[in-house]
């Protein structure tokens, strides 16, 4: 079995750490983008006891064993810059999900998203030993498609009418993975990305 805790995973620009309601303040002043919240599955927080309650479901859903949350940290500045999280965990299959990932403006479309997945995809593979790791997006997130596509996952396919959004939307969602191995691959792409 696969047991998926929690733990701190150290980087050069970011550290991920258990997320935690201290982390809320912080996030809650980070999180007034609507284009965060655009394509995911919680509505945005309008209020810092919604974020209050964002991160209470997501340590309950910790504490059932599907999730693991994750408040993304700035080594440099030890600034909170957004959040990220292992879900879907199967532990008797060797699974899990990497998702509900989002950055401050800021820090969007720099290394450190590629950073943070190197970081989880290599705790999963390597210390978990995972088989199999998972995203899916919106079929309207282009922009996370193409950022899931760069890590060098394989698109499997599309799950339609799979979700329906806070919003009433019936939302498409593109799956992709990485499986163990294809990991040695990913892992020298990614690495290369990050000494650039």
């Amino acid at each position: 079995m696969m047991l998926v805790k929690p733990v701190t995973l150290e980087g050069e620009t970011v550290r991920l750490e258990p997320l935690r309601l201290f982390h809320s303040a912080a996030l809650f002043s980070i999180s007034n983008d609507e284009s965060i919240w655009r394509y995911l599955l919680s509505p945005q927080p309008r209020t810092r006891a919604d974020m209050d309650e964002l991160i209470i479901k997501a340590l309950q859903a910790q504490e059932a064993g599907q999730q693991l949350p994750f408040a993304i940290i700035e080594q440099a500045s030890g600034r909170v810059i957004g959040s990220t999280r292992y879900l879907t965990i199967m532990p008797h299959d060797h699974g899990l999900e990497i998702g509900s990932t989002w950055l401050a403006a800021p820090f969007r479309r720099t290394r450190v998203n590629t950073e943070c997945k190197y970081l989880l995809l290599r705790h999963a593979f390597e210390v978990l030993h995972a088989i199999r790791v998972q995203f899916k997006t919106d079929s309207r997130n282009v922009v996370s498609q193409a950022a899931i596509e760069r890590l060098g996952a394989q698109k499997e396919g599309v799950l339609r009418n799979h979700m329906i959004m806070h919003d009433g939307y019936y939302r498409h969602s593109v799956y992709y993975s990485i499986i163990e191995s294809e990991w040695p691959a990913v892992k020298t792409r990614l690495e290369a990305f990050l000494t650039r």
